[in-house]
């Protein structure tokens, strides 16, 4: 049901082993061995990832041509299996020719070396720690920088050739180290998926809302994602192409993924949606598909007042249901023009975590949660349940009537993601974890969650305003603060947590 219109795109890693080539005449076998664990962490990272192993590095010389390989399969993310002791002038050649960001892997076989039977050549290869301070000492004076991810490698067996135990994948620092690996991968195909993808901005920003005002050129600058302006003559002109196939079809999607409401016990203007309002909500859903595919769209945003009791002002009161279904099938859609919040719903879609349009809703002092929802787009992957299809008399602040939807997100453990701009024109990421609850919400035709962050409520929000955020953020299904500060480092934005 929910197949991307657009997958994202697997990040290309690069992947190498080092040692010194001194020992291979003096430990017959050591080599060899030490290229079975480079097929081994290959063949596991490619469950994420296009895998690119140049294999073992062990000179100086070698390191050049490593890095110039690694540029020609223009990877995203390069790994250094430190699989023994290699001294410093091999590795630093292979990224001084390859500028892309390195993470220095100490994964030990065994968790203990028998130290009855150990021989040399059996600890070196067992010793992967040991160049690795001189690999952060240089790479620190190269002003390059680096990070060192440190556990066990997690074989499900042991080579014929060990004298100690490598069967250690349950072992917690196998399993930690490999989730590391996991989150350091699924962020570098974010940087891969934008440098390629297009977004629509569609119409203008809400006006007056000065902090969703954004350069597109900066935007494409700091993220390599294009900005696409559309207009909405052309879905408009999208929607004189639309059969009534289409919208029947759209129709059927409509009644398998939401729930059609009756009127709401509390609100007057939150209505059963009539057959008129469901089927133009379809039609214009038909239509916004098409503007996605002609213009090859990744994510759009958008926002259009229209004149009153014009053409156009009756199309945009049909947005909020198409938009929803695009969301839910990798073509983020935010609202009122709030293109940062697009990029933000779209990193979370990339790492199949969702990513749902939010602004403070409400406080609940009694149950310490703050309501986090809009108006706007939802995406009905991450849902509690059916979402609620709810008829407007109006939509508030904005010209119109339609359908707009009603839900909140699955209960357990959620991240926001809130992407702002600095004042020195940066992008910058605000993370905060936290926990969806089951609790109440207000039946008015918009998305609500109640939200429980670390701290009281108040604590909270004086943290976040704190951080001068864009009002909107994205809301993502998961604990995934550290995945989201990986991403973060890899575009090189400035990253807050905040946590209590």
């Amino acid at each position: 049901m929910h197949t991307p219109i657009k997958p994202a795109r697997k990040a290309r890693i690069g992947l190498y082993s080092v040692g010194l080539q001194a020992y291979w005449e003096q430990f017959p076998g050591l080599r060899e061995r030490l290229i079975e664990y480079g097929v081994f962490i290959e063949k596991k990272m490619a469950q994420w990832a296009e895998v690119f192993n140049y294999g073992l590095v062990d000179t100086e010389a070698e390191g050049r041509k490593a890095g110039e390989w690694l540029n020609a399969n223009n990877v995203d993310l390069v790994f250094c299996h430190a699989a023994t002791y290699s001294t410093s002038s091999t590795v630093l050649p292979v990224h001084q020719a390859c500028k892309t960001p390195v993470v220095f892997l100490n994964l030990q076989p065994t968790e203990r070396i028998d130290y009855e039977r150990t021989t040399t050549g059996e600890w070196l290869a067992h010793c992967g720690a040991c160049p690795v301070p001189e690999f952060a000492n240089v790479f620190n004076r190269a002003r390059m920088p680096f990070r060192v991810l440190n556990g066990l490698l997690g074989l499900d067996y042991t080579p014929a050739i060990s004298l100690t135990n490598e069967k250690t994948n349950d072992r917690p620092e196998a399993i930690r180290a490999w989730r590391e690996i996991e989150e350091w991968i699924r962020a570098a195909s974010v940087p891969r998926t934008l440098k390629t993808s297009r977004f629509g901005f569609l119409g203008n920003t809400y006006s007056g809302m000065l902090d969703m005002y954004s350069d597109f050129t900066m935007i494409q600058a700091q993220t390599g994602l294009h900005v696409e302006v559309v207009e909405m003559c052309d879905l408009d002109r999208m929607m004189k192409g639309v059969t009534p196939q289409e919208v029947k079809q759209k129709l059927e999607e409509v009644r398998d993924m939401f729930q059609i409401s009756g009127d709401s016990p509390s609100d007057p203007i939150a209505r059963k949606p009539t057959d008129e309002q469901l089927e133009w909500s379809c039609r214009v859903a038909a239509a916004q598909e098409r503007l996605v595919r002609e213009y090859d769209l990744d994510a759009l945003s958008y926002y259009y007042h229209g004149a009153p009791g014009g053409e156009y002002e009756k199309l945009q009161g049909g947005f909020i249901v198409g938009h929803s279904l695009l969301t839910a099938r990798g073509i983020p859609c935010s609202g009122e023009g709030d293109l940062k919040t697009a990029l933000a719903m779209k990193i979370c879609d990339i790492l199949g975590t969702g990513g749902s349009f939010c602004e403070v809703v409400v406080t609940d002092y009694v149950d310490g949660t703050i309501l986090l929802g809009h108006d706007g787009p939802f995406h009905i992957a991450i849902s509690a349940g059916k979402p609620v299809l709810r008829g407007m008399g109006l939509y508030h602040g904005k010209q119109g009537t339609g359908v707009s939807v009603e839900a909140k997100v699955k209960t357990g453990p959620i991240t926001t993601l809130n992407v702002t701009q600095t004042g020195d024109g940066k992008l910058k990421l605000i993370i905060s974890e936290a926990e969806s609850t089951d609790g109440p919400i207000m039946r008015i035709g918009n998305t609500q969650t109640p939200v429980k962050f670390k701290m009281h409520p108040d604590d909270y929000m004086a943290k976040w305003f704190a951080e001068a955020p864009t009002h909107h953020c994205a809301m993502s299904i998961g604990h995934n603060g550290s995945l989201f500060a990986k991403v973060g480092e890899l575009m090189e934005m400035n990253c807050v947590t905040i946590d209590g």
